[in-house]
């Protein structure tokens, strides 16, 4: 029975301790422990960066579409009135 005690013991104290090293192998040199993936070169880096930069400035370039917010607004013989605007706590401010 000591001996089950001492595994569970040394058990614990391994579990334990895996996650304290695991930010050390962060600050490992950069190698590909994958080798069917292929690492990216400065090259390819660079040309990434410049397609994402040509998207952001795509997407700035789409107008923004103001949406009736009333579909039904032809029918009605009077504009709608502004729901009131709610607090946090729920009372209106009108």
């Amino acid at each position: 029975m000591n001996i089950l005690k001492t595994f569970r013991a040394a058990a614990m104290f391994a579990l334990l301790a895996l996650p304290v090293a695991a930010p050390a192998w962060a600050q490992a040199p950069n190698i590909n422990l994958i080798p069917e993936m292929k690492s990216k070169t400065p090259e390819e880096r660079e040309q990434d960066a410049i397609a994402d930069k040509a998207y952001r400035e795509s997407l700035r370039k789409i107008p923004n579409a103001k949406t009736d917010t009333d579909p039904w607004g032809s029918v009605r013989s009077e504009a709608p009135k502004p729901a009131p605007k709610r607090t946090k706590t729920g009372a209106s401010t009108n």
